[in-house]
């Protein structure tokens, strides 16, 4: 398939590119700069929001991924509202100009404060313009889709486990720290539940998925299982022979995180077992 991956350049585009490449697609990265982007595909650096006519701009695609997110991990950046309605009117023009298929990266805070496993059908609370931001585009998203007949898939993401140092995950901060001389990370306690996957196996997935077209709709991007933040940064510390201690207390919860919350795998599962 020719699949379009726009904000490639980013932290998970870059591996999701290079997986899609290894897959043997016909992969069109864009982003404002592809300075990271090692694959050999065709690398389009240009302002997604400032082309008029983006499906023929690039080379009519069967499907799209739209991992493009500016702040994603301020979840109180005013980006977020700001660039909302540039990622529907953009999302539009693919659809309205045939676009066979369109994946679109979301996030487990569409749902708010929740606890427990969450599927296709949990009702969504969010409480923060990041999480506010990506429920609206989910919505926007199935109502421009059904309208044109466009096959559609949300992968709702959870936790990521990463050593890169161009992330803003908790992993990522680490890696920098330990990359700057630091010997302790301020840190929660570090009680609360997540859903944690391997920076690898969630480009798997999200590969796997944008690859078939039998399991559609909202698809969690996930383990299924919850684990201790404290247990699972604790191993990752460990895993990567990292000379630092976490000084936990530093930082209180946020109020919004969920003490337990997991994605259900059900149709993840199916898509690997499938692939």
């Amino acid at each position: 398939m020719k699949i379009l991956v726009t904000g490639a350049n980013g932290y998970l585009g870059q591996g999701i590119v290079k997986k899609l490449y290894e897959a043997g697609h016909n992969v069109i990265a864009t982003s404002l700069n592809i300075n990271n982007i090692t694959s050999d595909v065709e690398k389009i650096p240009v302002d997604l929001f400032s082309v008029d006519d983006p499906y023929n701009y690039f080379g009519k695609p069967d499907v799209v991924l739209h991992l493009a997110l500016r702040d994603g991990f301020i979840h109180d950046s005013k980006a977020h509202v700001v660039d909302l309605p540039k990622h529907y009117e953009f999302l539009n023009k693919m659809v309205e100009s045939g676009v066979s298929k369109v994946a679109v990266m979301g996030s487990m805070h569409e749902i708010g404060f929740y606890e427990g496993s969450i599927d296709s059908q949990t009702p969504c609370f969010p409480e923060t313009p990041y999480g506010i931001s990506k429920n609206a585009l989910r919505q926007f998203l199935i109502f421009l889709a059904e309208k044109n007949n466009t096959t559609w898939q949300w992968l709702r993401g959870y936790y990521i486990v990463g050593n890169s140092k161009y992330g803003s995950s908790i992993f990522s901060k680490i890696t920098q720290a330990v990359r700057q001389g630091k010997k302790t990370f301020p840190f929660t306690m570090g009680q609360n539940q997540y859903d944690f996957l391997n920076y690898e196996d969630f480009c798997k997935q999200v590969v796997a998925t944008v690859s078939q077209d039998k399991i559609n709709g909202i698809i969690n991007i996930c383990s299924g299982k919850p684990e201790k933040l404290a247990d699972r940064v604790e191993k990752f510390i460990k895993e990567n022979g990292y000379d630092i201690k976490l000084d936990y207390g530093a930082f209180p919860d946020r109020p919004y995180d969920s003490k337990a919350v997991w994605g259900n795998n059900t149709k993840i599962s199916e898509i690997l077992r499938n692939d």
